[in-house]
């Protein structure tokens, strides 16, 4: 699928792609509805629409992602309720696979994530993900999502990267879009983020349900760069 004797970084996205994204589905599509709707006294119905509404209002945005704002949105203590389902976070199983099978073929593993780093190290707290990483990066640390291009630039310079051998992995097109125009070379999605959802369709990248599945051509790499 991709050249890998020219690829010396490999970017990942965490939610949903090297975890499962049910966690955050559950957490956001169930439980904040949930919790909104005997709070308020209100409807489940009721309360999908008014967060639906909310999430709508920001989505693309550096908010959209924030803990913190959606604490002061919808009056929450989002944090507690993301500590109450924490035994929900998981690491996809063909992750930690992957991530080694880069290693040892000698490619940087970087994590950029929305994630709000709040959120970011409760999963990294529940899962050995840091250990097979290289550098990990929230997007707010940079002060823009990665729909923006400014957070590309951010990172090009941040990690001296040359964005034509780097592969960037994720489950949203967008943002995928977003990073093939700041000019990173291969691009891969991902089609079941939810273990527990219907697999969904990339219209414009390759994407793969399996990362195992990338592994032979993988290995080969470095032997057929030898030769």
């Amino acid at each position: 699928m991709f050249p890998w004797a020219q690829i010396d970084t490999v970017l990942l996205d965490m939610d949903g792609t090297l975890l499962d994204l049910h966690f955050d589905n559950h957490f956001w599509l169930t439980l904040v509805p949930e919790t909104l709707s005997r709070l308020r006294n209100i409807s489940t119905s009721a309360a999908m629409n008014m967060v639906r509404d909310a999430y709508e209002q920001v989505e693309g945005t550096l908010n959209w992602y924030c803990l913190d704002y959606w604490a002061q949105e919808l009056q929450l203590d989002i944090m507690g309720m993301h500590r109450s389902i924490s035994d929900k976070i998981k690491l996809r199983d063909d992750t930690i696979p992957f991530l080694d099978a880069l290693a040892e073929q000698g490619k940087k593993r970087i994590l950029l994530t929305n994630a709000h780093p709040l959120g970011l190290a409760l999963k990294l707290e529940h899962t050995p993900l840091a250990s097979h990483l290289d550098a990990i990066l929230s997007s707010h640390q940079l002060g823009v999502p990665k729909e923006s291009a400014h957070f590309w630039e951010q990172v090009f310079e941040l990690y001296q990267l040359q964005p034509q051998h780097c592969l960037f992995v994720d489950d949203n097109e967008h943002i995928l879009q977003a990073a093939k125009q700041a000019g990173v070379g291969y691009l891969l999605g991902v089609n079941n983020p939810d273990s527990q959802r219907p697999h969904k369709q990339f219209e414009q990248f390759a994407a793969t349900a399996d990362y195992l599945t990338l592994l032979p051509e993988l290995t080969s790499s470095k032997a057929d760069a030898g030769r």
